[in-house]
């Protein structure tokens, strides 16, 4: 029976959870008019959107799945 003690703390958390969820899920907290929140979202839908900042865009590396770290000898150099 004693081999069973390690559930004790993960059921006491499951349980601790469990009741939360219930307590913050309730229903008649924080009711927001319906038609007031849909006139919010028509306004923000139908703003122009913020400019976006034009760059020179670079070339994109073609990627090979393999990691080269470059060489830290000074040109020229013959192998060690």
């Amino acid at each position: 029976m004693e081999i069973l003690l390690w559930l004790v703390p993960p059921a006491a958390v499951t349980a601790a959870a469990m009741a939360w969820a219930g307590w913050s899920g309730r229903k008649g907290r924080d009711e927001v008019d319906r038609e007031a929140a849909l006139a919010r979202m028509a306004a923000a839908l139908s703003q122009e959107p913020p400019a976006r900042a034009t760059g020179v865009a670079r070339p994109r590396d073609r990627s090979t799945g393999i990691a080269v770290r470059p060489s830290r000898r000074a040109p020229g150099a013959g192998p060690r």
